[in-house]
């Protein structure tokens, strides 16, 4: 024991001192180069508030490295297959870690992966083992807090613009409320043993104003929670909004998942990490009620209740006995109620839920299955506009899905699937392996098959669309390692559409691929290339079509980045980066790229952040997705569409242990344009300039 925690004292002094040199603080983590690291490019379908909401929660909640088994190493994307195994034949023959620096003594560990790991483990026990009345935990948490931010666009959008009087006398609509966007978050929380809070948004353009009526009470969303964990054999249970994720995300979808990415191996599993509170502002994507875990032997089963508001357009239509019946027209996801309209189609609509997931793990916990059941009822049949592509889309009242999932573990393989059938007969199905074969390579393989009527509304499974539905591919990606300064990485997916898809009126397929060579010669610079070309079918436009009306071609986008990151020193830092595509659709080409250099500086209580940025495209296919950094816990992925400079500085000072300050500014100038937007967001002029403000309060500091 003694020579082991010499050990550990030498190993914990040389991170220290790499740290130090790469300015990493444990509890920190750099959210730039992780997104950057698990999404090769931005795209218009992903849902980046979600999945950061999602990120937050897991850095909120680390993982027991003690306990952790491969499901809870492997859903933090970081670790390969080998990684992990390497990590519990530790543990099984030296016992528990006495602390995260011996992680340095485990095989296949890098320091680059301990950095990216140290703020997702650790050692410390949460589970609820004193006395202590859960009230006195609550007021005696350090690990609460209190956040405030404001957001305002500050050129004038034509909504807040007096109305004009149109023909007939009507006048035309515009913003009801304010241009100021408001967020509140609070939270209590202490790993493995409690949770509760509430987030608050109003945003822009929308009333502060109570008025039942409307169904506004104040801020326009308003979300909770309260969650237990580890009572006795209840390993859960929450009350309020919650998400759910079991098996590869067929029937409940939540969680951190990513789906493809320049992370090309870890990222294609879903992990069935089971309840998790809902804390985003997003207005949609969660169950409110309740649910709780019971753990009895090797079994652990699921049950949850929800009744959640929806927005949507309710009409009324006649029936063959002249009376009028409602039925929903659309499911809106926007969450915007700043018009009269949109305030109209707030809350209009009930979605209930009564769901149940059983899951087994084994003795040695290498073989894990589950059943997964749904059933979803809303407050009135959702009957769509017909449409030839959308033929097969759900209609009705109510909707039940089952799934049969499993994960086994052998050695450094890892095999996973789901196979799922819905009300309608359709049926969707997984089936991937990941593998370390030796230390130096990863390999993935994942197929799918969504068929055209598998109607999920709570799924997040691996696909190439935003749903799974419609779909059958198979991917295949690798990650070689010949030196621990190179890594290359790439995949291949080939994927086609039975049926038609929005602005696609035939069946349809396509295929990606995407290389990214990743150098990191010394702890100050970390630099990588990437390319990426994907090929996907989609409609002529009308102007183009000869006689046949569903006449097809072939978009294919190219995407290539180039980029440097370098540590000055212990508090300054530089990245640097050329990123651009080409969209080539029927014989024409075009062409889009972005410039950016970033300065950063830490001087401790005091953080700066500024970004230059030149970018330049054709049109919107080229438009260019860069990660902005931006306030704790708010997320910045926006796309660069045009001609123009991008510019934004970001600060950060801590007050004292409690009290943290964060300003931000960006400013967008176009060279090719008088007037941005369309509609009511339109803005007079080439200029877009915002500020961010945020106060975080923590307590028992």
């Amino acid at each position: 024991m003694k020579s082991r925690v010499t050990l550990i004292a030498i190993l914990f002094f040389g991170l220290v001192h790499a740290a130090q040199t790469q300015q990493i603080r444990k509890g920190d983590i750099d959210m730039e180069a992780f997104m950057e690291e698990l999404f090769s490019q931005g795209e218009m379908d992903v849902d980046y508030e979600d999945l950061f909401e999602s990120l937050l929660q897991v850095l909120l909640n680390p993982i027991h490295l003690n306990k952790a088994n491969e499901e809870a190493l492997q859903s933090l994307y970081i670790l390969s297959p080998m990684q992990v195994n390497e990590i519990l034949k530790h543990r099984a023959k030296f016992g528990d870690f006495l602390s995260i620096y011996e992680l340095q003594a485990v095989p296949e560990m890098d320091l680059p992966t301990i950095y990216k790991l140290i703020p997702f483990v650790t050692l410390e026990d949460g589970e609820n083992k004193s006395t202590t009345p859960l009230l006195t935990r609550i007021l005696e948490e350090k690990d609460g807090y209190l956040i405030a931010r404001h957001r305002r666009f500050w050129e004038e959008r034509r909504g807040f613009t007096p109305p004009d009087t149109l023909s007939g006398g009507r006048i035309s609509s515009r913003y009801l409320g304010d241009p100021n966007d408001l967020y509140v978050r609070f939270r209590i929380q202490h790993a493995r043993d409690f949770s509760l809070g509430f987030t608050l948004d109003k945003d822009a353009g929308e009333q502060f104003i109570w008025d039942p009526r409307t169904k506004r009470y104040g801020f326009n969303f308003f979300s909770y929670h309260f969650t237990l964990y580890n009572q006795g054999k209840w390993k859960a249970i929450t009350l309020g909004d919650y998400q759910m994720q079991f098996g590869q995300g067929l029937v409940f979808g939540a969680g951190f998942s990513v789906g493809k990415g320049a992370e090309t191996i870890t990222t294609v599993r879903r992990s069935s990490i089971g309840l998790r509170p809902f804390t985003s502002a997003m207005e949609f994507g969660f169950f409110r009620g309740v649910s709780a875990t019971y753990e009895t032997g090797r079994f652990s089963t699921t049950l949850m209740l929800s009744d959640a508001p929806r927005d949507g357009n309710v009409q009324l239509a006649q029936d063959t006995l002249s009376q009028e019946e409602a039925f929903i027209s659309t499911l809106l996801l926007s969450g915007l109620h700043r018009t009269p309209t949109e305030i109209s189609y707030k809350n209009q609509i009930r979605e209930r839920n009564l769901g149940a997931n059983i899951h087994y793990k084994s003795r040695d916990r290498n073989l894990q299955w589950g059943i997964n059941s749904l059933f979803t009822q809303f407050s009135q049949p959702l009957i769509r506009q017909q449409r030839i592509y959308n033929t097969h889309e759900f209609a009705g009242r109510e909707n039940h899905l089952h799934s049969l999932y499993f994960t086994y573990n052998f050695q450094n393989y890892f095999f996973f699937g789901e196979s799922a059938i819905s009300q309608s007969g359709g049926t969707a199905n997984i089936l991937g392996m990941m593998a370390s074969l030796n230390s130096h390579i990863n390999l993935a393989v994942l197929w799918r098959d969504y068929e055209k009527n598998f109607h999920s509304f709570s799924g997040n499974a691996f696909a190439e669309g935003s749903r799974p539905i419609n779909e059958k591919g198979l991917y295949l990606g690798l990650q070689v390692r010949p030196t621990s300064k190179w890594t290359w990485s790439g995949y291949y997916d080939r994927f086609s559409f039975p049926w038609m898809r929005y602005r696609v009126y035939r069946p349809s397929s396509g295929r990606e691929w995407l290389q990214r060579l990743h150098f990191r010669p010394n702890k100050t610079i970390n630099a990588f290339v990437q390319y990426r070309d994907e090929s996907k079918d989609r409609n002529l436009s009308a102007s183009e079509q000869v006689s046949n009306t569903y006449l097809l071609s072939t978009g294919r986008r190219r995407n290539y980045v180039i980029n440097l990151d370098y540590a000055i020193s212990r508090r300054w830092s530089i990245k640097s980066r050329v990123q651009g595509s080409s969209f080539g659709f029927n014989g024409v080409k075009t062409r889009g790229y972005t410039l950016l250099q970033d300065i950063n500086m830490d001087l401790g209580n005091w953080r700066w952040s500024t970004r230059f940025a030149l970018f330049d495209t054709d049109d919107y296919d080229n438009r260019q997705f860069v990660y902005e950094k931006n306030v704790l816990w708010a997320f910045g992925f926006p796309q660069y569409y045009g001609q123009g400079i991008r510019f934004y500085f970001l600060t950060q000072y801590r007050v004292n242990p409690k009290l943290i300050l964060y300003a931000r500014w960006a400013r967008t100038t176009y060279t090719d344009r008088d007037e941005i937007g369309s509609g009511l967001q339109q803005v007079q002029g080439n200029k877009l300039s915002e500020t961010t403000l945020q106060v975080k309060y923590q307590f028992n500091r």
